[in-house]
């Protein structure tokens, strides 16, 4: 995370490296591996932000992807080193959206090279898949992330 940055801006870091089994035969990363890597940064960033998922599926809640959006601007290879940015775009009474960007660190350049960034929407809801309200502390400690 980028402490440095005001809670509006708050944006967590966390790296993965690909794996050949995420790679496809045209020898770049698989596009749906992108909301693995989405997922990951998202976990981390509620896990050290806010609570865990297992907290919240203990609250009788789960948070199954809603809506997603991936916009491709190059590719990852094997081996690669990425950077995974998230941070949380929007919080509702039964829903949340998070943005994510997926970088590289390329040696030859000054900045890290932006490969893939989206967004992925999720429904509060109960194990009979009805939409329920976030817990009043969970929506509390997002807001404060906005």
């Amino acid at each position: 995370m980028n402490e440095s940055q005001p809670p509006s801006t708050r944006i967590h870091l966390s790296q993965v490296r690909v794996l050949y089994g995420d790679t496809d035969a045209a020898a770049v990363v698989y596009n749906a591996n992108y909301l693995r890597y989405f997922e990951q940064g998202r976990t981390e960033f509620m896990r050290e932000l806010v609570c865990s998922y297992h907290e919240i599926e203990a609250q009788g809640l789960i948070l199954p992807v809603s809506e997603c959006y991936i916009r491709f601007k190059a590719p990852a290879r094997y081996d690669d080193l990425l950077i995974i940015e998230t941070r949380l775009s929007e919080i509702k009474k039964v829903s949340c959206t998070f943005s994510y960007r997926i970088l590289r660190q390329d040696a030859d350049q000054d900045r890290p090279r932006l490969l893939a960034r989206g967004t992925t929407t999720h429904a509060a809801v109960n194990p009979e898949g009805k939409l329920s309200r976030l817990p009043e502390a969970i929506r509390t400690k997002m807001a404060k992330l906005l």
